[in-house]
């Protein structure tokens, strides 16, 4: 049986994060093979160098600074983080953890195939080469599930070589949105496919499975924001008072914690499934909120994170998906991204017996290369 080593964001303390790592693995499992999440949790040396490497802002580092300063002062969030670690201990393999590039070079030989994806892995914001899978056999076969770019407009040339030559090596490469592919076209000169969320590979009644009881008492209006804008929260307070519905919020930022409203605190990622599956309706401005709203066919409000004209805007992720949505349905782009991973990992069959190192164009699979 092939071993499959998958590398994606495990410990940003995201339910979105956490629930596609989830999914994908499961998925691949499903298929038949061996699957485990390699447990990249870099240190502060690692993310130092690679802002270095990369040329990323130094404001990265401010910005995480901030974020686990609010993570330590809410009892609620060290909580949250706890049950996130536990959801994996329980429902997921993962390796030893990983702490620097040189580690997951020490880890990979015992996979035969690698696998990147999904979420924003691929933001040319953040960029980090160990989520290109740049280290290992370059001969080994590597594998892009539906990484997003997360952003509009292609980044610095110094960031477009690296991605240019680092997916150089990849047998089969998939992007989450449309905007990713024009994107990579861009780049490296060659159109990858579009896959949906690994969340989207599972049907409602799966996550139903995974889900914890909804919360009890009066229909709500489930509130789950990852940015911080006094804007979203007169929302809040105006789809209440239209809807009748009280609002609950998960809180997330300081700001979230800040406001006057009842709170579904210090849960993990079964206890936000099950908020939602028990949601009267949903106002976020998450991507992963707004999958899961309508896996579980609830009413969502979407506020929009960013302005249109920010060049960091993230709104292709939540644009693309509802187009998408829209035309094919659920069902659809399920079969469609299953398909997709179901023929790429088969096509690495029996493909490391005498292969040879290679660099291999992108958005080619194994099959189109003539191996």
């Amino acid at each position: 049986m092939k071993s499959v080593g998958i590398l994606t964001f495990l410990h940003n303390g995201n339910y979105g994060s956490s629930l596609q790592a989830y999914a994908l693995q499961r998925v691949i499992r499903e298929m038949g093979y061996e699957a485990e999440h390699m447990d990249y949790k870099p240190d502060r040396q690692e993310k130092i160098r690679n802002m270095l490497r990369s040329g990323n802002s130094p404001r990265l580092l401010l910005d995480g600074m901030r974020k686990r300063q609010v993570q330590g002062a809410q009892a609620g969030m060290r909580e949250k983080i706890r049950l996130i670690d536990d959801f994996y201990a329980r429902r997921m393999n993962l390796s030893s953890p990983c702490r620097s590039r040189k580690e997951l070079e020490a880890l990979s030989p015992k996979y035969d195939v690698l696998l990147c994806g999904s979420d924003q892995i691929w933001n040319p914001v953040w960029m980090n080469p160990a989520y290109f899978l740049s280290f290992g056999d370059p001969s080994k076969p590597r594998i892009a599930y539906a990484p997003s770019l997360g952003v509009h407009h292609a980044p610095a040339r110094r960031k477009c070589r690296m991605i240019r030559r680092m997916t150089a090596l990849f047998d089969a490469i998939s992007v989450r949105e449309e905007e990713g592919a024009r994107l990579m076209v861009t780049i490296t000169g060659e159109r990858p496919e579009v896959l949906p969320d690994p969340v989207c590979l599972l049907d409602r009644n799966a996550w139903e499975e995974v889900a914890c009881p909804a919360p009890g008492g009066d229909p709500y209006l489930l509130c789950y924001f990852i940015g911080e804008n006094p804007s979203y929260w007169e929302q809040v307070r105006k789809i209440s008072g239209e809807t009748g519905l009280k609002p609950l919020v998960i809180p997330v930022t300081a700001d979230s914690y800040a406001q006057p409203f009842e709170r579904l605190d210090g849960v993990g990622p079964e206890g936000f499934l099950g908020a939602v599956a028990g949601a009267g309706e949903m106002c976020t401005d998450s991507f992963h909120g707004l999958v899961f709203a309508t896996i579980f066919e609830k009413k969502a409000h979407l506020i929009r994170r960013y302005r249109e004209d920010d060049p960091e805007s993230k709104n292709s992720r939540v644009d693309h998906f509802l187009r998408e949505v829209r035309a094919k349905g659920l069902a659809a782009m399920r079969q469609e991204g299953t398909g997709w991973l179901r023929d790429r990992l088969a096509e690495t069959e029996g493909s490391m017996l005498g292969r040879e190192p290679t660099v291999a164009p992108v958005g080619r699979s194994l099959k189109a290369k003539g191996r």
